[in-house]
């Protein structure tokens, strides 16, 4: 993984906060000053911050489990979808369904049902069976269910942790997860409480320039735990196979 760049981080915004009247005092030990009325982040404890962060979501996909990424404010939904399909992750960028993570029955009964319209779609099942007119009815259902569950539909299991662009924005989600007890990576502005985040990063949420630059870290983070993993996996398959061979000679 990429070294992280103070001064890139300083460049892109994220050490601009909120009006020192919005601020919560949890945030006091992350913020470096006051100017013109706003608080201004240390961008050194961002540094710190991003690395612990990055390298714990490095060892959870080293160890074969999936970050959920999320964003579904404006800002995030460009960076969170494009890092999401850079490193093959599950991610929600529009509107946080309830029951994502913690009612899994009726989820996992609807992305059953999407992946069955889509097969039957792909097979021409739908085609030999119903009009021209059912079918585009069926493929606008299809279209619509993939706004809200495509970015999920893939994930097979519990993610092994959350990363969440906005805390207050995506509060939804923040809940599922400590309910679950799902370790949460987060972007913590000067108006929220870091006590809630496992692993809090502390920076900008609103400056599209910020949430580019913390999303790439991550995704580059990702990458890393996904080729530790790969790796594990050629080394246990070479080792099967050793045995293997070795039983067999005797």
């Amino acid at each position: 993984m990429s070294d992280i760049d103070i001064k890139e981080l300083f460049a892109s915004g994220a050490h601009f906060g909120h009006k020192t009247s919005r601020w919560h005092p949890k945030m006091a030990p992350y913020i470096h000053s006051k100017r013109d009325g706003s608080h201004v982040i240390d961008l050194a404890k961002t540094v710190d911050c991003l690395e612990e962060a990055t390298a714990f979501l490095s060892s959870v996909v080293s160890r074969g489990k999936q970050v959920l990424l999320v964003g579904t404010k404006r800002q995030a939904q460009e960076p969170i979808k494009k890092a999401a399909e850079e490193t093959n992750m599950p991610y929600v960028t529009e509107r946080w369904l309830g029951g994502m993570l913690t009612n899994r029955s009726t989820m996992g009964g609807r992305i059953k049902y999407l992946k069955k319209l889509e097969d039957d779609m792909a097979s021409g099942k739908l085609a030999d069976r119903y009009s021209k007119l059912e079918v585009q009815r069926y493929q606008e259902e299809i279209d619509d269910m993939n706004h809200m569950y495509g970015g999920i539909k893939n994930m097979a299991t519990l993610p092994g942790a959350l990363f969440v662009t906005d805390i207050l924005h995506d509060v939804n989600a923040v809940r599922e997860a400590q309910k679950l007890g799902i370790p949460i990576v987060a972007v913590v502005d000067t108006n929220t409480n870091p006590s809630d985040i496992d692993y809090p990063i502390p920076a900008n949420d609103d400056a599209i320039k910020a949430i580019r630059l913390i999303t790439g870290y991550v995704a580059q983070a990702i990458q890393t735990g996904s080729q530790k993993a790969q790796k594990k996996q050629e080394k246990a398959t070479a080792d099967k196979d050793e045995k293997a061979t070795e039983a067999e000679k005797k």
